[in-house]
């Protein structure tokens, strides 16, 4: 029997939920057309849900929102938290039209007959890896062995360790691996463990403002089928079968959003900062920074998505016994509402 994330499972009881109780979303592929009257076309109202709190994944709808790309499209997008529900489930159940997820949470989505599509990539190469500070002396997977890992409690972590193990023929048997729940990082390595599983683009920058110097050891490093989509913007195949236009304008909006991002990340950085200002504003500009050139990095535009990259990692988890058969790449994913260009 197939083994699937348990922190998942959740997710794929909302298949059978629809949207609305009529079984119909809220939004149309029409707009209101009040010329008769001289009456400027009313807004359509969606809603994309985070993954997480807001940080800089996040910026490019903070600006375009900010920056009136969504009016200019006719939206009126509200930006909301995710809650206990978690953004896939709320996406596809209907209860928002947009949502940030993962491509390793569509994949496992899709082969549960769960409909969210990945419309767009927010970063186009993964950007985490397994962080720790520089004296535990971790300096590659071989350095795990004798070490505690601290992570969220799924049995995936477990299985990319000892992927990167298995490189340099390091016994992931030596790992003691720990469940840490919310603790942060930097309280974690001080008090119960080696090293950790981290975005750099956020904790990795932290560590450099906080002067914590690190050992980083990316995913990408040691194997390209883990060079897969985190985050993406996701939605429902119901969404794009009735609202196809919604998800066009949604997408341009966005990609205006993210391409401003990338231009101008101070601007960015302080457009999040205003609509988020709890955030550290030291550390949200200098996270833009680092993410400005890695939005887009090698792709021909920001968003796009390879068939490759979503077929290697479910070979992966194939490999690593954490997928059932039966995903197909092409419905997992589309590059269709990206704008052309010039």
């Amino acid at each position: 029997m197939k083994k699937v994330i348990s922190l998942l499972v959740l997710l794929f009881v909302l298949v059978g939920c629809g949207g609305n109780e009529n079984g119909e979303t809220d939004g149309n592929d029409q707009t209101n057309d009040n010329s008769e009257n001289n009456q400027p076309a009313e807004l359509e109202e969606i809603s994309v849900v985070l993954d997480w709190t807001p940080n800089t994944n996040h910026t490019g709808l903070y600006v375009a929102k900010a920056n009136g790309y969504f009016e200019e499209e006719g939206l009126d997008v509200e930006i909301i938290m995710p809650g206990e529900a978690g953004a896939d489930q709320l996406v596809a159940s209907g209860k928002a039209d947009f949502g940030v997820s993962y491509q390793e949470n569509i994949t496992l989505a899709r082969v549960q007959d769960v409909p969210i599509v990945s419309i767009a990539t927010i970063i186009q190469h993964n950007t985490s890896g397994f962080a720790s500070p520089v004296e535990k002396n971790i300096e590659t997977p071989k350095d795990f062995e004798g070490k505690t890992y601290g992570g969220w409690g799924s049995p995936i972590e477990k299985s990319v360790i000892q992927s990167l193990m298995s490189t340099v023929g390091a016994d992931v048997e030596k790992v003691d691996i720990i469940s840490t729940g919310d603790t942060d990082f930097f309280t974690s390595v001080k008090r119960d463990i080696d090293f950790a599983w981290i975005y750099y683009a956020w904790t990795g920058v932290e560590a450099e403002l906080r002067g914590v110097d690190l050992n980083m050891i990316y995913l990408t490093d040691y194997t390209e089928k883990l060079d897969y989509y985190t985050p993406v913007l996701a939605t429902s195949e119901k969404m794009i079968e009735d609202n196809s236009k919604i998800v066009e304008k949604f997408v341009r909006a966005v990609s205006k959003g993210y391409q401003f991002a990338i231009e101008q990340p101070v601007e960015a950085g302080n457009i999040l900062i205003e609509a988020e200002p709890d955030l550290d504003p030291e550390l949200v500009i200098e996270s833009q920074k680092w993410l400005a050139s890695r939005y887009q990095d090698d792709a021909p535009r920001w968003g796009e998505q390879k068939e490759l990259v979503w077929k290697n990692y479910a070979d992966w988890m194939y490999e690593h016994d954490l997928l059932e058969e039966g995903f197909i790449a092409e419905d997992a994913f589309t590059n269709e509402f990206l704008p052309k260009g010039e």
